[in-house]
């Protein structure tokens, strides 16, 4: 018998097909087991690099947190640096701008202002190459630093200059510059850049035009300050608007270049020392990280082991409950099977019945005329007899005379003679009796031999059969059941022969032609055809009956399900020969067709590998 299942599943199943419960749990506990241990060893891992994953941002946060609040106190320290700067310098733009502003700044601010810059604002500005922004040309430039020397070549410029150097002189202050509203440098302690145009700086605009200072804190690594060249010096430049007396009117903007180096150095002092306490806080965070990365690795290796004997155990008594049960489930599938046994006998002994009277019917007429044949036959010897007696007698004469001649005394004999009649005599019509005798016997002897090979009760054993020959026994079988007005068609192709139990196999045809017998009625035809499909056997028995009601379609297989007459049908066939055919790896299926072209057909399916 064939099984249809895979290779592993074959692996787990015993001689007789059944499925063995504990190698499976053993085999299938084992593998999930492994397979629970490795996820949670897995687990246990990603745990731990989660953890460390935490604790990293966690560190990478905290530094983070510690640089931007250095950073922070830095900035904020350069913003309140710039700021109170500014507003000194504001301070110090107003005291300066009292001192010196209407006296002499602003008679000399007012002739400047007489120098026309209209020419030098018409050249052409140029693109530079580098950055791509809008520059002032050398000529411009020149034009501007032209117009710078003629300002300072005032006579007054002289005397102005040293008033501010005087001023400015052991200040912070290391530059200042002047500029009309025009945005032209009229003044600027380092001469080479009076002429210049800011007219577009933002810083000149916000002074003259919104009438706001502005401030930026910038790097030099050189500087003309009032006290010579610097180098490398932190410095505040800050734009701030000269405003009229008693108003509110800009009447022209000072710039301011201020030294804050050493409050600078102070900040970034402070701010060093506050980084290097981050880092040491750093240090003492990754520590504590890493103490507790180990307490929390030994914790999940801890947990695991408990996990893992806690799993141990539960495959332990799992193995116990399973053990048990296949024990159970064995001896109940034991007696199932008997039961099985039982019920597939009951519906053999019950087809059987059913073939009886038809056999008993199909025996009776050759066995009626056989026996009448016989009698006649024996009438006819009980007339050979006289005539048969006078040929002996005559026999017996003619042996003893030693001539050819013989004398008889016919008076003694003519009263038997003349009781022979001639028509008597005649030995066809007795040849002919016995001759139908004969068929009526052969007939009855192929019955009996149809019947030997059908059934076999005690044959549990499987073989290598012919089943088109099978078939054909079974039709021979079924014609002496089901009415003669139903047709039953042979309709076998050439079948390769397969290794099956013919005997439990011939249960299951004889029960599908009868069920179509039963579902044609009077008149009909039963078509059993044989073919070779998808490398195995395909048995069908296609009836002309009404066909199956859509309500008893899906329960056709169950146990005890029957839609015949109470006493006409166990409901046992249907459902024993579909568990022979799955028993020989096959299957069973069925078509039904309702209405006019009404019909069912059941499909058998075997394997043809052994």
């Amino acid at each position: 018998m064939t099984s249809l299942a895979g290779a592993p599943l074959a692996a787990l199943a015993d001689n007789s097909g059944r499925f063995r419960l504990l190698p499976f749990f053993a085999a299938t506990s084992l593998a999930m087991f492994l397979l629970v241990a490795g996820a949670l060893w897995y687990f246990e891992r990603q745990q731990g690099s989660f953890f460390r994953a935490v604790q990293d941002k966690q560190i990478d946060f905290f530094q983070q947190v510690q640089n931007d609040f250095a950073s922070r106190q830095e900035s904020v320290a350069r913003r309140d640096l710039l700021s109170i700067h500014e507003a000194g310098n504001v301070n110090l733009t107003r005291l300066f701008a009292n001192a010196l502003w209407e006296r002499d700044f602003a008679p000399f601010v007012a002739k400047a202002g007489q120098i026309s810059a209209a020419d030098c604002r018409a050249l052409a500005d140029v693109v530079d190459e580098k950055d791509g922004k809008t520059k002032p040309s050398a000529e411009k430039k020149a034009c501007f630093a032209e117009m710078g020397k003629k300002i300072a070549a005032f006579p007054e410029f002289a005397a102005l200059n040293a008033k501010v150097f005087d001023m400015m002189k052991k200040s912070t202050v290391f530059k200042i510059k002047v500029f009309d509203l025009r945005g032209i440098t009229v003044y600027s302690s380092e001469l080479a850049q009076m002429g210049e145009d800011k007219s577009q700086n933002a810083g000149w605009r916000g002074a003259a035009v919104d009438g706001k200072p502005t401030s930026e804190l910038t790097f030099r690594d050189k500087f003309s300050a009032f006290e010579g060249v610097v180098e490398k010096r932190d410095l505040i430049s800050s734009y701030l608007p000269v405003l009229a007396p008693g108003s509110e009117k800009v009447v022209g903007v000072f710039e301011v270049y201020s030294d804050v180096t050493p409050f600078l150095n102070h900040i970034k002092a402070t701010s060093a020392d506050i980084r290097k306490a981050a880092t040491d806080n750093q240090d003492k965070v990754e520590t504590a990280a890493t103490a507790n990365q180990a307490t929390v690795d030994d914790s999940a290796r801890q947990t695991l082991a408990i996990v893992m004997a806690l799993l141990l155990m539960l495959f332990a008594a799992l193995f116990a409950i399973v053990w048990r049960a296949a024990a159970i489930i064995a001896r109940q599938e034991k007696d199932r099977d008997s039961a099985q046994q039982q019920l597939a006998q009951s519906e053999k002994m019950a087809s059987l019945g059913q073939m009886v009277a038809g056999v008993a019917h199909q025996l009776n007429t050759p066995l009626a005329f056989s026996y009448a044949n016989v009698q006649m036959a024996q009438q006819a010897l009980a007339r050979y007899e006289l005539p048969l007696q006078v040929a002996g007698s005559f026999a017996r004469l003619v042996k003893a005379s030693p001539t050819d001649k013989l004398t008889l005394n016919v008076a003694a004999s003519r009263e038997r003679v003349a009781e022979i009649d001639p028509a008597d005599l005649d030995v066809q019509m007795p040849q002919a009796m016995l001759q139908d005798t004969l068929q009526g016997i052969e007939q009855m002897r192929e019955l009996v031999e149809n019947l030997r090979d059908f059934t076999r009760l005690d044959r549990t054993k499987t073989a290598r059969v012919d089943l088109n020959k099978s078939l054909h026994n079974v039709i021979y079988i079924a014609r002496s059941v089901i009415p003669t007005s139903i047709t039953v068609r042979e309709d076998f192709a050439d079948l390769p022969q397969i290794e099956c139990n013919v005997s439990q196999l011939n249960q299951v045809f004889l029960n599908l032609i009868n069920n179509a017998a039963q579902a044609i009625g009077e008149n009909g035809t039963i078509t059993v055809r044989s073919r070779v499909e998808d490398a195995g056997i395909r048995i069908e028995v296609e009836d002309t009956g009404g066909g199956i009601a859509v309500e008893h379609l899906p329960h056709i297989w169950d146990t005890y399900y029957t839609t015949k007459p109470a006493g006409e049908g166990t409901g046992l066939g249907l459902s024993i020969a579909r568990s022979i055919v799955t028993e020989h790896g096959g299957e069973i299926s069925v078509q039904t067709r309702t209405g006019d072209d009404s019909g069912t057909t059941f499909a058998v399916c075997l394997p043809v590998a052994a």
